[in-house]
C-alpha cells in the first residue's frame, strides 16, 4: 500500500492528467503542465506511471474502476445499464473527450483495466443470452459495442445534427437510449 503522501500525489496527478488529456489528447498533453497542475514534478509521473501513455491508461482505468465499483452493469437490465452510462457521460463530459482521444490515439495501447472490465461484461451478456434473457441475434461483444454507442452517442453528435441535443432535454435523450436498447436486446419470441 502506498504511503498517504504518495496516494495524494497520485490522486493529484490523475486529476491534473484528466483535465490535460481531455483538453489536448495524448500527443498534445504535456507532462510539465500536468506536473505543475498537480504541484509535483515530472519525475513523479514516470515513477508512478512509467510514461505519459501509462498515465493516460491510469486516467481511463480510474473511470473503469469507479464504474465497476458502482456495479452499474447488469446484463439482465441492459436498458438500465445504458441509461446509467448515458448519465455518467452527461455528468462527466471530459469522459467523452477522453474516450475519443483513446479511439484516435491509443486504441492499440494495452489498457488492462478496460480490457478486463469489457471481458467481464461480454461474459455476462453471453450468460444472459444463454438464459434467453437477451437476444442472441448478435455476438455478445457486438451487442456490448452497440449498447455503448447508443448510450454515449449524444456526447459526439455529428455536425448538422446539433438540433438533436438542442431540441431534446437530457431526460428525453435518456429515454431514447432506454427505448433503443430495449428494442435492441429483446429476445426473439418466435414460436
Amino acid at each position: 500500500m502506498l504511503p498517504r503522501d504518495a496516494e495524494a500525489t497520485r490522486a493529484r496527478l490523475i486529476a491534473a492528467a484528466t483535465e490535460e488529456f481531455a483538453r489536448h489528447g495524448i500527443a498534445g498533453a504535456r507532462v510539465d503542465r500536468i506536473a505543475e497542475q498537480a504541484r509535483t514534478n515530472k519525475a513523479q509521473i514516470y515513477h508512478y506511471f512509467g510514461s505519459k501513455d501509462g498515465l493516460f491508461g491510469a486516467v481511463l482505468g480510474a473511470y473503469a474502476r469507479r464504474a465497476a465499483e458502482s456495479e452499474y452493469f447488469d446484463a439482465a437490465d441492459l436498458p438500465g445499464t445504458a441509461a446509467t452510462i448515458f448519465d455518467d457521460f452527461e455528468r462527466h463530459p471530459e469522459l467523452a473527450r477522453l474516450v475519443s482521444w483513446y479511439r484516435l490515439e491509443a486504441a492499440a495501447a494495452d489498457m488492462p483495466d478496460l480490457g478486463d472490465a469489457n471481458r467481464a461484461k461480454i461474459a455476462a451478456i453471453a450468460r444472459a443470452q444463454a438464459e434467453g434473457i437477451v437476444t442472441d441475434r448478435f455476438p455478445a461483444a457486438v451487442l456490448l459495442g452497440l449498447i455503448l454507442v447508443i448510450a454515449t452517442n449524444w456526447s459526439d453528435v455529428p455536425a448538422g445534427l446539433e438540433a438533436i441535443t438542442r431540441d431534446h432535454t437530457a431526460q428525453q435523450r435518456r429515454e431514447y437510449v432506454i427505448e433503443a436498447v430495449t428494442r435492441l436486446v429483446a429476445p426473439d419470441r418466435r414460436s
